[in-house]
């Protein structure tokens, strides 16, 4: 790849902080077997290094092409696919879910009285495409768990499936159908399958299967040739190991890529966290957005969808900490931070108390993979390995008080 500082307006040496940063603390002390880190300006690439290893176990550092589980920041792509489908005019955001999923229709919801007990009652409204994309939407986990380490006797870590084999997009609709919502729709936040239910709402519009629908409207016109639910015989060489970190902060392989579930496609395509992906193809994602949702002559997006999705949808320009339910998880924290479609939402830095700007949108992924876009500063940055859970370390939050400093124009 190359890279130009200069021309994305960064100190180079400055940069250089990043790279010290990562061998003596995360390299030398073991803490994750490699990653690698890229940083793009003013649509220059102005830093990017590969650390360490992406498999331990065979001796395989890190390479440009290296193939990463992104998990949960497949869910901004969701995001895009539909609202291609919106710039259509296929749907409107305050519309009802039950107009395309008819099963829907009649969703109680399940409320606790004071004395304990609960009741079903009917919602205060009906469930929105923007509550699913919000994860506002009511629903709950229905059969799904978010994904577990399992340490055995033995020593050895595992990855724990977050379905049963067979499930499909459909027949998770039907069975959420059967369930109650965990609160009104557009009253709190949850992060569960909503965004999965977004990926079957790009089918049911569409008429075309969710992964087909990804490829043809956004992969191939972006050059996206290494994203996808699964990694083919010819590639798995480039695929990373996945590492767990057990209580005693030990490194354990949690999923080899030789035998990986990711090395077969999927019955469940997850809009929630089922892509593989690349740095360099995520940087490509990444771009098009910054860009106004346009990338070397090929438009995915108006300019106008991407402020619409990238803006806070939060009642009152609020804040995560005040609708997350009590007890919930979020990729990036709930303080300072807002909520968009699909998207994390920064709210300035005197609310975040995180270096950075306003409006910078962001989202991560289980095995410790982040993003973040600043508009205002034309500012991509893209972090990759492959550490489970998330949440572990920090990262962006250190990586913006490295990255911004090293702005000179």
């Amino acid at each position: 790849m190359k890279i130009d500082p200069e021309a994305a307006g960064l100190d180079e040496r400055r940069l250089e902080r990043i790279t010290d940063h990562f061998e003596r603390r995360y390299l030398a002390d073991g803490k994750i077997a490699g990653c690698q880190v890229a940083v793009a300006r003013h649509g220059s690439l102005g830093y990017h290094r590969s650390f360490g290893l992406m498999d331990r176990e065979r001796g395989k550092p890190v390479t440009d092409d290296t193939i990463w589980r992104i998990y949960s920041m497949t869910k901004p792509i969701t995001g895009v696919a539909l609202l291609t489908l919106y710039e259509r005019g296929a749907f409107q955001l305050n519309d009802p879910v039950h107009r395309f999923i008819p099963q829907w229709k009649d969703l109680k919801v399940r409320e606790k009285d004071g004395d304990g007990s609960t009741r079903l009652v009917d919602p205060h409204r009906p469930m929105s495409v923007r509550d699913l994309m919000m994860h506002m939407s009511g629903l709950g986990f229905a059969g799904r768990f978010l994904p577990s380490v399992t340490v055995g006797e033995d020593g050895t870590a595992s990855v724990g499936a977050s379905w049963e084999r067979g499930t499909t997009l459909e027949t998770l609709v039907d069975r959420l159908a059967e369930r109650p919502l965990r609160f009104h729709p557009g009253t709190q936040w949850l992060y569960t399958v909503s965004t999965d239910i977004c990926g079957r709402l790009v089918e049911i519009i569409s008429g075309q299967r969710f992964d087909e629908y990804l490829r043809s409207t956004l992969f191939e016109p972006l050059g996206m040739e290494d994203t996808a639910f699964a990694v083919p015989d010819d590639k798995v060489d480039r695929f990373a190991a996945n590492y767990a970190r057990t209580a005693d902060k030990r490194l354990l392989l949690a999923d080899d890529p030789t035998t990986s579930t990711f090395r077969r496609t999927p019955t469940f395509l997850s809009g929630g966290g089922g892509l593989v992906s690349t740095t360099a193809d995520y940087l490509r994602f990444c771009q098009m957005l910054a860009n106004g949702g346009e990338l070397d002559g090929v438009r995915i997006l108006g300019r106008k969808t991407v402020e619409l999705m990238t803006a806070n949808h939060l009642p009152g320009n609020g804040e995560l900490r005040e609708f997350a339910l009590p007890g919930g998880y979020g990729e990036v924290g709930f303080d300072g931070t807002g909520f968009g479609l699909t998207v994390a939402v920064g709210l300035g830095p005197t609310r975040t108390q995180v270096i950075g700007s306003a409006g910078e949108y962001m989202w991560g992924g289980w095995a410790s993979t982040a993003f973040w876009i600043d508009p205002s500063e034309e500012l991509i940055v893209v972090f990759m390995t492959q550490l489970v859970p998330s949440g572990t370390f920090n990262v962006r939050n250190q990586l913006k008080a490295l990255v911004y400093p090293a702005i000179v124009d």
